[in-house]
């Protein structure tokens, strides 16, 4: 009777996974090619009756011809003679009972199922990557070598002698001066390392810490102009400019000045043309009116000509603002009378425009974004402390305020003596904000009016937050040439 109950359990589940599938619900159905060797344990069974005998030869010459499906009815035969047929089977390992709470097998993963695949196939790949790139064009190469990331190049050109060699490249400079210009960077000097230079990455948000080999040792020498990837460098004596490229070390020291001025000049700096290889030229100019102009492809400073008598002297010249740069113009900030000083590098023409700066404002300086002139300042009134950005209006020569810091960061100010610098004036500007508790760097994103913080500068292998004492923006380029 137990061997009748366990038959008709087994019998019950089969029907039941049957149903799922969709086979007739009264019948015991199983796929020939798990019966097919079922003969071949039939001699275990003594005896078998004729009918059940007599069903499985007919399946199983069926089978033979095409896959089709036993169907066994319980009602024919003897109980015991379907419990032998069972159980004779399950010890021949041929026929599996149904276990319901064991889960499916997991689909293995792609890489285990390719694994076994690429093996065979990898030097094949091999064969064809290098066709592939033997094949590949020149021209095409460099265009997308010159839209790699900064970063991604240096990396990239450690490859062979021959990626290395693009700086060198003609057409390759080309292909880089197509490139739309992104956020520049800020080189800048700190007050722990005043012989070293750190770079900051506003796309990766990371400081980088080169080594510029040619610039002197023995006397400390300050970012204070660039233009088209290259940095303008003046010794803290006012005596000697350099310019270098800070990515690929490309470096020269200018001539001496003629004029013997040694007092601190305001210095600013273009290009001839839309890259350094049209040239370019630096403007260095006084308080007392004195000023000189370096032209990169005569190797030498001139004199153009006198400051004209319209302009009061002496200039009284901002030297915590830098100079802005737009279509060959630059742009100095005065402070007596309040205003602005220009000269046209390309004509020689000097002119003067006052405009009152706003009240209460201090530590203020000069930016550009898109052709538009931009002043940044501290505003402070009893004890609250603010950053303030104004738009010069061409109409009126007003400062119009656009935007300022908010003021959940303004609070960190209050009853505070905050003095600020600003370390890059060109779209993406970059303020030092410091006092004696508090060391801060933010960036301030004209065109879309963005505030974010910036990491503190550490330098390798140190765990000490630098503190910024100047630098300047620059956009890099790969191919500048000093």
């Amino acid at each position: 009777m137990e061997g009748l109950a366990m038959l008709r359990q087994l019998i019950g589940q089969l029907q039941e996974l049957l149903e799922l599938y969709g086979s007739h619900p009264s019948s015991l159905v199983l796929p020939s090619p798990l019966l097919s060797p079922l003969p071949h344990p039939l001699h275990l069974l003594q005896p078998l009756p004729p009918p059940l005998l007599s069903q499985f030869h007919s399946h199983h010459q069926h089978q033979q011809q095409h896959h089709s499906w036993c169907v066994l009815n319980v009602d024919d035969g003897s109980t015991d003679d379907y419990y032998s047929l069972i159980m004779a089977a399950g010890k021949s390992g041929n026929f599996k009972m149904l276990e319901p709470c064991k889960p499916p097998h997991a689909k293995k993963p792609r890489k285990e199922r390719t694994r076994g695949k690429s093996s065979g196939t990898t030097n094949t790949a091999e064969i064809m990557e290098q066709q592939i790139w033997k094949d590949f064009p020149e021209d095409l190469f460099e265009a997308v070598i010159a839209r790699l990331p900064i970063a991604t190049f240096f990396r990239f050109r450690s490859v062979c002698r021959k990626w290395n060699s693009l700086l060198d490249s003609q057409s390759f400079s080309q292909h880089c001066a197509q490139v739309p210009q992104g956020n520049p960077w800020f080189y800048t000097i700190t007050h722990e390392n005043v012989n070293s230079g750190a770079i900051y990455d506003p796309s990766s948000k990371k400081w980088h810490h080169p080594t510029i080999s040619s610039l002197p040792n023995k006397m400390i020498v300050l970012p204070v102009a660039s233009a088209g990837g290259l940095v303008c460098f003046l010794d803290i004596g006012h005596r000697n400019f350099y310019v270098c490229n800070p990515l690929t070390q490309s470096f020269k020291e200018l001539p001496a000045r003629s004029v013997k001025v040694w007092s601190r000049v305001a210095v600013g700096m273009t290009l001839n043309g839309n890259s350094t290889c049209g040239g370019y030229k630096i403007l260095w100019v006084g308080c007392d009116g004195e000023f000189e102009v370096y032209d990169s492809l005569k190797n030498s400073w001139t004199r153009p000509g006198h400051m004209p008598s319209s302009i009061k002297l002496p200039l009284s010249l901002n030297f915590r603002s830098q100079a802005v740069s737009i279509d060959g113009t630059l742009y100095f900030m005065r402070s007596d009378p309040e205003g602005i000083v220009s000269y046209d590098m390309v004509n020689g023409v000097w002119k003067q425009y006052i405009i009152p700066a706003p009240l209460h404002l201090t530590d203020h300086t000069l930016a550009e974004c898109g052709g538009r002139i931009m002043l940044v300042g501290l505003l402070t009134k009893n004890a609250a402390t603010c950053v303030c950005i104004w738009e010069l209006q061409k109409m009126t020569l007003l400062w119009k305020e656009v935007d300022r810091m908010p003021n959940i960061w303004c609070l960190e100010f209050y009853g505070k003596h905050v003095r600020m610098t600003c370390l890059g004036n060109r779209g993406l500007l970059m303020l030092s904000l410091r006092s004696r508790q508090m060391n801060r760097l933010v960036t301030y994103d004209v065109s879309n009016r963005e505030w974010l913080k910036v990491p503190g500068c550490v330098v390798p292998r140190g765990r000490k937050r630098q503190w910024i004492a100047c630098g300047t923006a620059f956009h890099p380029c790969l191919t500048a040439i000093a």
